[in-house]
Formats: structure tokens, sequence, C-alpha cells
């Protein structure tokens, strides 16, 4: 089952989507797969599922009391958050999280991996590696976790010369937001061109113009979807509606084009931004390309939004009214399973 087009209004307002059945090209039906949507919070460290198919909410409290981060594993139905709780800093994993279908769930953590982390700002996984972007005033490290049957070892640890935030893998390459800046950072080959304890470089770092200052990003479908939270502290008038999002079409051609130092120009991208966008600072973002929707964790605006935006790829630069509106507080990172 292929789920071709997807927005979640649900618990939000409205939920609608169009489905492909292999016999019949223009049958449209009520899927029965998967589709959540799953968001982390720095307020509790509570996760927030919500089902874009039923249109249910579930909120699961964790041991966690502060959260950034997240990946749903469909293999053994769990979910791992990057812990950044004052005595808790490490992965946790929660397995079998299907089980519960009350509206609210406490959880028991399964799997806690070594205390290692100081700052979690996002976590990134490619098979069984777990890769954790650590942003501290010092330090600025990707902390790379293999998970096994036993739990989690610390594979490597990867200080970086910049700091971090966002991060996302796209096939072998780890592209990284630089944090402070409007730059764009990828490490080539990442896991297997940096195989022990080693400071790093990235292989390429491009200007994206139009950012004045980067957090969240996603890759789907070819198309990279970048935020900008702008001002960073709320010391500005237009603190919650400063930001923006940036969709870049075509991205591995267009970064490819940009030389080390570049700049990846604005006329390749198109912009999102203005008051009715709700967007101040966005600090994370998920991108899916079969519905041309991008799902935004809004940390200003309110005290936090789950906010999305249809048709992104197809829009011109300028503003846009998200057709979603959730508050959740505190909200610090998205990861959207679709099956």
């Amino acid at each position: 089952m292929k789920i071709s087009k997807l927005i979640y209004l649900g618990a939000l307002g409205v939920f609608a989507f169009t489905s492909c059945s292999d016999d019949d090209d223009n049958d449209t039906n009520m899927n029965t797969g998967t589709a959540d949507l799953y968001a982390t919070s720095h307020t509790d460290g509570n996760v927030t599922k919500y089902n874009l198919l039923t249109n249910e909410t579930t909120v699961y409290t964790t041991t966690a009391t502060d959260a950034e981060g997240i990946y749903y594993a469909p293999e053994d139905d769990s979910f791992t958050i990057a812990s950044r709780g004052a005595t808790q800093t490490s992965l946790q994993t929660y397995i079998s999280i299907s089980d519960i279908v009350s509206a609210t769930g406490v959880l028991n953590v399964d799997i806690t991996g070594p205390a290692a982390l100081q700052s979690p700002r996002d976590l990134a996984v490619s098979g069984n590696f777990y890769v954790v972007a650590d942003n501290t005033t010092n330090n600025n490290r990707l902390f790379v976790f293999e998970r096994t049957n036993s739990g989690f070892t610390l594979s490597r640890t990867l200080n970086v010369d910049f700091p971090l935030w966002g991060i996302e893998f796209v096939n072998n390459d780890l592209y990284a937001v630089v944090d402070t800046t409007n730059e764009l950072a990828i490490f080539a080959n990442f896991l297997s061109s940096n195989t022990s304890d080693a400071a790093i470089t990235a292989s390429k770092r491009v200007v994206v113009e139009g950012i004045v200052r980067t957090h969240g990003l996603d890759f789907d479908g070819d198309t990279m979807v970048m935020t900008d939270i702008a001002q960073a502290a709320n010391t500005a008038a237009d603190f919650d509606t400063d930001g923006a999002i940036h969709v870049i079409t075509n991205f591995t051609s267009k970064f490819n084009a940009v030389a080390n130092g570049g700049t990846l120009a604005l006329t390749d991208q198109v912009r999102i931004a203005g008051a009715s966008t709700l967007l101040g600072n966005p600090v994370n973002v998920v991108y899916d390309a079969d519905a041309d929707a991008a799902y935004v964790a809004e940390l200003a605006n309110g005290g936090g939004r789950v906010l999305a935006f249809t048709s992104v790829s197809s829009n011109t630069s300028g503003t846009a009214t998200p057709v979603v509106n959730n508050m959740l507080s505190g909200v610090s990172s998205l990861y959207l399973y679709k099956n």
C-alpha cells in the first residue's frame, strides 16, 4: 500500500488524503496502513503521536524530562529519543509502543544508551547506527552509537569544528546545519570515512542565501527543506513571526553545483515566511514528498506549535497560512513514519 497524498488535520482540524490502489489508480479509499507523526517536547520529555489516518492522538509519558531528536523503528515498534534531562543525557528506546491504545500511555524505558551526551540537538539513523548531534559551548560533537540486540554501544565520538544542530542522512552522506549561521555542511560517506574517535572536517560547506540562522532540515524525494529561526532570542517585536522554511527542489544537483564556500542562490529555493505562517523559531521540520507537505516544530509562537504547509515545492516565495496549527508546548523535534 502506498500513501500518495497525506496531510493531517485530525485533532488539529480536518484530515484529508487520497490513496492509490494497485487495481484502480482512480480509486480513492480510506488507507489502512500507517502514517504517524511523532513529536518530542522540551517541556516534559513526553512524545506525542498523531495518527494521520485515524485522527487519533496518543501522548506517551517517558522517563525523560526533556527530549530533542526522535526516530521510529518498525522492526520492534519502538521509538528512540535523545534525552536532555539534567540527569538523563542518553538515548532512550521504548519498544512495542502500539500496544498502548489509550489516549495517554505511561512507558518504562526498555533500552538506555551510554550517558555520553551533554546537549543533544538531533538524531539521524542509518541502519543500526544512531548519530546524535551534540552542541555545547565548548564542544560540538557527533556521537555515533550502534544498536545491537543487547542495547546501544558508543561506537565513536567525532569532534566537529562548528556548532551543530539538525542532521540528516541522505544515502551514505550526512548533512548538518551549521548553527548560528546560514550554512549547510556535508560529510561525504560519513560512517565509512569516520570509523574511530577523531576530529573531523566537513567535506563541503555552502551558504544558503536568504536564511538568517538555520536549525532544522529534512530530505525526501530529492527535495531538501531547511528552517530559518532568524532572531534566536526573545528580544525583538517580531521574534515569534520572523522565521521561515526554505524548500530546495532538485536539491542534489543544485547542491553539487555549488563550490565549497559558495552560495546556493535564493532563486534556486522557495522561501515561505511572514506573520501569517506563525513561524518564529522553527527548530525542526519533516517533509513528505508524496504529499508535498512540510510539518514544522515551531517553538516560539504561542509556546509551541506543530504546523503544516501544503504544496510547498510548487509555491512561489512568499507568505502562506498553515493548514495545521496544533498547540504543543515546548515542541522540539518531529519524525514522520509511513508504511
